[in-house]
């Protein structure tokens, strides 16, 4: 590794509590629904740096965080101005996943802080970047990006590196001790299946067809998991502390229930009954809110103040682009493969969980398919959400 010197490098496990459960398990509590759902308990982004690796097929990921970086960059230089230029600064990058992305995004906060104390001739800061995520998160191939992070910070400070594991939906550092906190795709993942799906067998998710108690049991876990996520980081923030924070939301319409032909969970849902008999058993813990729903639990939940709210589009099947000689049909072959190995990446430890390795890459092989029919398609309402809050 280049310059140890000046990149230090921890490990910290936080998943374990005095009474002997994990916070996520303190957190989740509802043994009749854990029992029913455990294969939510295996949530993680694949590992490794393979073909169908979560390092290897988060292109799309890499393309918001290059989108939303105006965003960290004004909030971190706010950040930095009201509280004075201080000489420590604790930054937290949660659901960092496993692959380089989590170090673009800390490196982008890093040089910005570095640039900024030059220009207003300020002493650079110690910097502890600390990288969160679940305990089955494959961390070690995350670490092996230091070498890539160490060359592209401009720090002449020191960089401190650790990794901590947990989930965001608990408390994950001391009080009052994080100065600027990033969460990039990560928030739509729910801390456990809603309660009363059990009218819903048809799909894994929310769609048109759905009865509208689906809605609201999606709804009323989102409002309780987003707050509980709110009032953990209210504690642990300094005052005039920043997050900036992006997930996958979708357009405000009249209905609700709404989903395009084209989602992706829709798509997985008719993937899946190709295959088996019993999709209604499975239900992603996942959801998508609108820009009103979120906004409305960061007011009532009242620790935040909104700084920045945008909307960016969302397209998964155009993670690279393709050039002009390609033929249609290889273009919309193409795009199913691109979009099947993205959402293969953040969903097949759920899968394996529920349903065994054994039919994964027929499964994905169908979603390749069904995404190659629905390329046409342009009525669509998923995008990503970016708001930015400081705390008060």
């Amino acid at each position: 590794m280049e310059d140890v010197d000046s990149i230090f490098i921890n490990t910290i496990n936080r998943s374990s509590r005095c009474d002997g459960k994990s916070d996520t398990e303190k957190y989740n509590g509802d043994d009749e629904r854990s029992s029913r759902y455990p294969f939510v308990k295996a949530l993680s982004m694949s590992g490794g740096d393979g073909d169908n690796s979560y390092s290897t097929n988060s292109l799309l990921q890499k393309r918001v965080i290059r989108k939303v970086k105006p965003v960290l960059v004004k909030n971190t230089k706010g950040m930095m101005k009201n509280l004075n230029f201080p000489n420590y600064i604790k930054v937290a990058d949660l659901g960092c996943a496993t692959g380089q992305n989590t170090f673009l995004t800390m490196s982008e906060i890093v040089n910005t802080i570095t640039v900024l104390c030059q220009q207003c001739n300020q002493k650079p800061p110690e910097i502890d970047c600390c990288l969160n995520d679940l305990p089955y998160n494959d961390f070690n191939t995350t670490f092996k990006f230091i070498a890539f992070f160490n060359k592209i910070v401009k720090s002449k400070g020191l960089c401190f590196v650790s990794g901590v594991s947990g989930s965001f939906y608990s408390r994950l550092f001391p009080s009052k001790s994080l100065h600027f906190v990033h969460s990039s795709y990560s928030l739509h993942w729910l801390s456990k299946v809603p309660k009363g799906l059990e009218k819903d067998t048809s799909c894994v998710y929310i769609t048109a067809s759905s009865p509208p108690s689906t809605y609201k049991a999606y709804l009323t876990q989102f409002q309780s998991d987003f707050t509980t996520f709110l009032k953990m980081r209210s504690e642990e923030m300094v005052w005039n502390g920043r997050m900036v924070l992006t997930f996958i939301g979708r357009e405000t319409i009249d209905d609700p229930l709404h989903r395009d032909c084209c989602h992706f969970w829709t798509l997985l849902s008719t993937s899946l009954r190709d295959l088996v008999s019993e999709v209604g058993s499975f239900n992603m813990p996942f959801y998508d809110p609108s820009k009103e729903e979120a906004i409305e639990m960061i007011r009532k939940e009242g620790s935040f103040e909104i700084n920045d709210l945008e909307i960016h589009g969302f397209d998964l099947g155009q993670s690279n682009n393709y050039g002009e000689d390609y033929k249609l049909h290889s273009q919309k072959s193409k795009a199913g493969e691109k979009e099947a190995k993205c959402i293969r990446a953040v969903s097949e430890s759920l899968l394996v969980a529920h349903f065994g390795v054994d039919i994964i890459d027929t499964l994905f092989n169908k979603f390749a398919y069904h995404v190659s029919q629905h390329t046409s398609c342009t009525n669509k309402t998923t995008v990503s959400l970016v708001v930015s809050l400081i705390r008060k």
